[in-house]
């Protein structure tokens, strides 16, 4: 097999593909031109769309150039959803988000070199083109059985799917057509859940223009219980500091099962084989060192971030513990901190007890107070013998919040003046 296809397929990468065998010759021969496409259905990308955004930098250090496609029209319209229609955002809406998320997805791939990656825009392609020319030539080659055979399609039939969400396969297919004749692009790739839209892409270049182009779908992320991996409590993993901050998204990874963190590596990380080998034998043989969950963590939020911010929300972290000063961090930083331990805002001055109870790191204020006098209570890393301590505004770190600490591993935050 072709030894870019190798590491994909070790790397669990591939789901499915249109012919694995093809494809490999065809990589063979030179430098393939591929695209992968992002519909701004959100001002932001999420953990999703950064294994496609990595998938893509994989193939273009082995030589390939990437065409990263924004949806400024798709986008409009949006894939159909299992659970029910969309709500379709306004045009100025899905503009904004068209430039936050081309911004976004250009960290990703180099845009210098011989295979440059390309950043193109679906409305470029369709917003001149009228109904009759889309109907002809597009509509003409999409069988209506076949489209209403498609799962999530059919899942919908019952309960409800408008013409405008049934019809996104027509557009999406265009695309790959659009970018075969304008810049000779004969591979996409995508997730799994897209496979369907993926492939009607394919065979329309087949029928309309008599190419045979190449696919292929990575596997949906899962975590040990088969729920999505890239979803928390408190919602997406997003790749927007501001939706997200790096102390979070650093935590996310940080916290990946046991189970499932060498999988994840092979996703996210660019370590090499006998690298990941080894952090997986650490894991089996030494797992409270959590070395993996380590490595993950940091490969990913340098990737995403930049090594700058992971040194900054490690230190963070272990200045959350005891392990650091506190002083040193950034009020963005700390409002991160705040945010992943759900810190609730107070007014000031309060009893310390009284923070202790309501950051939920003890269950009653005589819990609290047990908590001082014993000696195991800590305000910004400082211990408290006094139970009638109270918190003041000189007690803030960066002004805006103040670290709780009962014990060694127990820890909550209050914070002021948030705004949000």
């Amino acid at each position: 097999m072709n030894a870019l296809l190798d590491d994909l397929c070790w790397r669990g990468l591939i789901a499915h593909s249109t012919d694995l065998e093809a494809l490999g010759a065809h990589l063979d021969e030179g430098p393939v031109k591929f695209y992968v496409g992002f519909d701004p259905t959100a001002p932001s990308l999420h953990m999703g769309n950064l294994v496609q955004l990595l998938f893509a930098r994989r193939l273009q250090q082995a030589g390939h150039k990437p065409h990263l496609l924004v949806g400024g029209a798709t986008g409009q319209i949006g894939d159909p959803k299992e659970t029910g229609e969309r709500v379709m955002n306004s045009r100025e809406v899905v503009a904004g988000w068209v430039e936050r998320i081309r911004a976004q997805a250009e960290r990703f791939v180099s845009f210098e070199g011989d295979n440059a990656a390309v950043m193109v825009n679906n409305l470029d392609w369709t917003a001149g083109m009228s109904v009759l020319d889309f109907l002809r030539d597009v509509g003409k080659h999409f069988p209506v059985n076949r489209m209403l055979a498609r799962d999530v399609v059919a899942r919908r039939l019952e309960s409800g799917i408008s013409y405008t969400e049934f019809s996104y396969v027509l557009l999406q297919s265009m695309d790959y057509r659009e970018l075969y004749r304008r810049h000779g692009v004969t591979l996409q790739h995508g997730g799994s859940d897209q496979w369907g839209n993926i492939t009607a892409g394919v065979e329309l270049l087949r029928r309309s223009d008599q190419v045979r182009a190449h696919a292929l779908a990575t596997p949906l992320l899962t975590k040990a219980d088969g729920t999505k991996f890239g979803k928390t409590e408190s919602g997406t993993v997003w790749l927007d500091r501001e939706l997200t901050s790096p102390y979070a998204f650093h935590q996310f990874f940080l916290n990946a099962e046991d189970a499932k963190v060498v999988d994840y590596l092979k996703v996210f990380s660019f370590r090499s084989r006998e690298e990941i080998e080894a952090l997986e034998k650490a894991t089996e043989n030494e797992p409270h060192k959590r070395l993996a969950q380590k490595a993950l963590a940091d490969d990913v939020t340098d990737i995403v971030h930049g090594s700058g911010e992971r040194q900054a929300v490690v230190a963070a972290a272990a200045a959350l513990f005891g392990r650091g000063e506190l002083s040193c961090l950034s009020e963005e930083t700390l409002r991160g901190i705040m945010r992943e331990l759900k810190a609730p805002e107070v007014t000031l001055p309060m009893p310390l007890v009284d923070a202790f109870l309501v950051s939920g790191i003890v269950e009653s204020k005589a819990a609290a107070k047990r908590a001082i006098l014993e000696g195991g209570a800590y305000l910004n890393n400082e211990k408290v013998t006094d139970p009638e301590f109270s918190l003041t505004e000189t007690d803030l770190l960066g002004g805006c919040c103040a670290i709780v600490r009962r014990g060694r591993r127990t820890v909550g935050g209050v914070q002021v003046g948030t705004g949000r």
